[in-house]
């Protein structure tokens, strides 16, 4: 059943009082602060590469933010498409922004590759949630790599 066929529990999700990324303080798995998200990842994603960029404040649709901030999180994520393109060698990246889940803007980053798990598919990351996508140590050097390509892509775009 959707979240939203509750109507006073999508209501006080997407007002942000049972939002569970504002309760918490936040997203886990936070690697940068950007100019009006954060940026996320996990080592258990199952997705190699997989991250998330998530608005700082509470906000479900894109046209509810005003022109200057909807352009900054376009910004931010220009820079970190750029950045995981750069070190993944990705064939393409999805971007996919849903919240019918969890009603706080974000936008899922899936790097696509060469006989992928969902080649000719659509991404479903229940197909391989529990999966490791990282051998030991991988994580941590595709983390720092990932970080040094963002902070020279937000020289370049201040």
């Amino acid at each position: 059943m959707s979240k939203w066929n509750d109507a006073e529990e999508w209501k006080r999700l997407c007002n942000g009082e049972a939002c569970p990324i504002c309760r918490d303080g936040g997203p886990h798995g936070v690697i940068a602060e950007l100019r009006v998200s954060r940026l996320t990842t996990g080592e258990d994603s199952g997705i190699r590469g997989y991250c998330c960029l998530v608005l700082r404040r509470h906000a479900v649709e894109l046209h509810d933010l005003p022109p200057d901030e909807a352009a900054a999180l376009m910004r931010d994520l220009h820079d970190v498409s750029a950045a995981l393109a750069r070190v993944t060698g990705a064939v393409k990246l999805n971007y996919e922004i849903h919240g019918n889940t969890i009603p706080h803007l974000h936008v899922h980053l899936y790097p696509r590759y060469p006989r992928d798990p969902f080649e000719n598919a659509p991404i479903d990351p229940s197909r391989v949630r529990g999966q490791q996508a990282y051998a030991p140590g991988e994580f941590e050097a595709f983390v720092s790599d990932l970080l040094d390509a963002l902070a020279t892509a937000l020289t370049n775009n201040p």
